[in-house]
């Protein structure tokens, strides 16, 4: 798919969730909501194609605790050319995982959507480059060519470039990276981005042609936007805006978060039966690339020492600051004006947090250790 055409599919979810939103129409289909054993079907759309990213919805489906919510949960592939936001509000799905900042420009856009749980607490959005570059920090970019994802994507690199006082629109190189390394690998982006939890691995699964052997860590110097200052929220639950006004849906909200964060607290503690849960629903990575996967994304999610999917309001007002503010090469940004009070709530996670408090589930992770893995050439 050409950059136009991505672009042209971005622009039209956003016209289709602006009218759903507007009209009112939806294509959900209530006539079969439940299962023949009673259970209440859902349906949960991915950002992405199922891997070790979201394994804590995989695995609450695995071991049951949907199930014993009363829950019958599908959770639907994403891909290129879905906008998880927008089938969400087009009723296409009941919940949805989306990154915060694009999330909130389609609730600017008229999406009726609501953030109803924080999963990652932390952002894993890196800037890699070999480390004989001398690429140490933001302002090493100045000159460099510096690659980026675009489509939202690109907001903390801007962010923390223009913090260390350069301009991306004249004083670096700005290439449209695609969602691999292979760019960066053939020396054609100096800076390349990269998620710790999954394009970072693939470096490390790739032989070193001058040595034969694979990358390590030692070959390349990264930038994490956690410590410049300018992350920004990532995954979170959203929910259906309009259907929460429905104390039934407020009531199953609060049962699918309970057992979604039980799924995470399981993957902290199980990570190779999770990656094993990961590789059987169908992924196409390797077993060694989903175990580094959950045990990164383990890193985003704890500690969460106020529980497991509060939105903390400092890491908000943070992230809103940055979308209202900085600016991408068109001069773009990722809102206009603040969201209003109704973006997102606590509420439903707090209730849910006490179901998992009341069963025994360690739901803040205080004494979380990563496990080490090791990675295999091609993530195998």
């Amino acid at each position: 798919m050409t950059k136009t055409a991505r672009r042209l599919r971005a622009c039209l979810a956003l016209v289709a969730v602006a009218a759903a939103a507007l009209t009112g129409c939806s294509t959900t289909d209530d006539s079969s909501a439940t299962t023949p054993d009673g259970l209440t079907k859902v349906r949960l759309q991915l950002q992405w194609f199922k891997q070790g990213q979201f394994a804590g919805y995989l695995a609450a489906v695995d071991q049951g605790f949907y199930k014993a919510q009363g829950l019958s949960v599908e959770i639907l592939d994403g891909g290129t050319d879905i906008v998880p936001q927008t089938v969400l509000a087009q009723g296409q799905a009941d919940y949805a995982i989306a990154w915060v900042p694009k999330a909130l420009a389609a609730r600017e856009a008229g999406a009726g959507i609501t953030e109803v749980a924080q999963i990652f607490q932390r952002s894993g959005t890196k800037q890699v480059s070999f480390k004989a570059d001398n690429i140490a920090g933001p302002a090493a970019l100045r000159g460099k060519s510096v690659g980026n994802w675009g489509y939202g994507n690109e907001f903390e690199l801007f962010a923390g470039m223009t913090k260390a006082g350069i301009d991306p629109a004249k004083d670096v190189t700005l290439v449209q990276q695609q969602f691999d390394m292979n760019a960066f690998l053939a020396k054609d982006i100096a800076a390349a981005q990269a998620m710790s939890y999954n394009e970072y691995a693939q470096l490390l699964e790739t032989k070193n042609p001058a040595t034969g052997k694979l990358y390590t860590a030692d070959d390349f110097s990264t930038i994490d936007w956690n410590a410049e200052g300018v992350a920004m929220l990532q995954d979170a639950i959203w929910a259906n805006s309009e259907k929460l006004k429905d104390p039934e849906y407020q009531d199953q909200t609060v049962r699918f978060i309970a057992a979604s964060l039980q799924g995470w607290a399981f993957c902290r503690d199980n990570v190779d039966t999770c990656r094993d849960i990961t590789v059987a629903a169908g992924s196409t990575l390797g077993a060694t690339h989903q175990q580094w996967q959950i045990n990164e994304v383990n890193k985003l999610i704890w500690p969460s020492p106020a529980g497991i999917g509060v939105v903390d309001r400092t890491a908000w007002d943070r992230t809103v600051k940055i979308a209202k503010e900085t600016k991408n090469q068109d001069g773009a940004t990722v809102l206009k004006q603040d969201p209003d009070a109704d973006a997102f709530t606590n509420d439903y996670v707090t209730k849910a947090l006490e179901i998992l408090k009341s069963g025994g589930t360690d739901v803040t992770g205080a004494a979380f250790t990563p496990i080490q893995v090791t990675l295999t050439e091609g993530g195998k």
